[in-house]
């Protein structure tokens, strides 16, 4: 398991100040020594995988600032595809937790598979560990992972957010996940060959992307030099090996290093 603590979470999320900042650290510090653990248990366990999950919940939880959204939770009133059946419904189970649990049912259901009394005391969802832990337990009953494997951004927040809405600001904090965990594994994220180059394939990122991406651009080829293998890279990359005469499999192995750097 790549290792990812605190200081992990506060490289990805923003900065700010005052009250703000130190809600920030109450809610980090809270699920800080458990977060490695709570991810491996429910399989968020691979840089792709880590890095999908942190650009999402860091986009949902507002930075790590709140556990709670911050309407009211009226406009939840009477939503029976919610279980919102009874009166205030609305208002005691609005959206609570990293990724933000809504609605009577959906506390019930959680609450029975985490062995919490969600739905009797709604509020417990917005403790921060307990609500690490909803937000992993929503990952794995959606089967996010699969999306996150396919490195498919998209994908991902319409299984987290029923759309597209804040896509933008969810790949700007995907994209600071990869660098922070290329950083903290001195290696990006790409299994190695005999050799002195690593096998690079969609999905992998750092140094190493980096300089083939420079590489493909010097052999003229028009895409963006971001240190992430995405599917502009692996398109240029096909069409080089097609043009050098290599399989065009779409993964830098030894053989297109050497016609890259010749």
């Amino acid at each position: 398991m790549i290792p990812v603590d605190g200081d992990f979470i506060l490289e990805v999320a923003p900065v700010f100040s005052g009250r703000l900042a130190q809600r920030q650290r109450e809610i980090i510090g809270e699920i800080s020594g458990d977060f490695e653990a709570v991810l491996r248990r429910h399989d968020i366990d691979t840089a792709l995988r880590i890095a999908h999950f942190m650009g999402q919940v860091t986009h949902e939880c507002a930075g790590f600032r709140t556990t709670e959204e911050f309407a009211s939770g009226a406009a939840y009133e009477g939503r029976a595809d919610l279980g919102n059946t009874e009166r205030g419904d609305g208002r005691r189970y609005k959206g609570r937790g990293l990724i933000q649990l809504t609605g009577r049912a959906n506390y019930r259901r959680i609450g029975e598979r985490l062995g919490l009394p969600l739905e009797d005391s709604p509020h417990l969802a917005a403790a921060p560990l307990t609500s690490l832990h909803i937000a992993c337990d929503y990952w794995k009953s959606r089967a996010i992972n699969r999306h996150c494997d396919a490195d498919d951004l998209i994908a991902v927040t319409k299984a987290v957010n029923g759309g597209t809405n804040g896509l933008q600001d969810r790949a700007g904090y995907l994209r600071k996940a990869r660098a922070a965990l290329a950083r903290r594994m001195g290696v990006m994220v790409a299994a190695r060959q005999a050799g002195p180059d690593p096998v690079l394939r969609r999905g992998s990122f750092g140094r190493a992307v980096e300089e083939m991406q420079r590489l493909l651009a010097a052999h003229g080829a028009a895409l963006t030099i971001d240190a992430d293998f995405g599917p502009g890279t692996e398109t240029a990359l096909r069409a080089f090996q097609a043009a050098a005469g290599l399989e065009a499999d779409g993964i830098a192995g030894q053989k297109t290093w050497t016609a890259l750097r010749g």
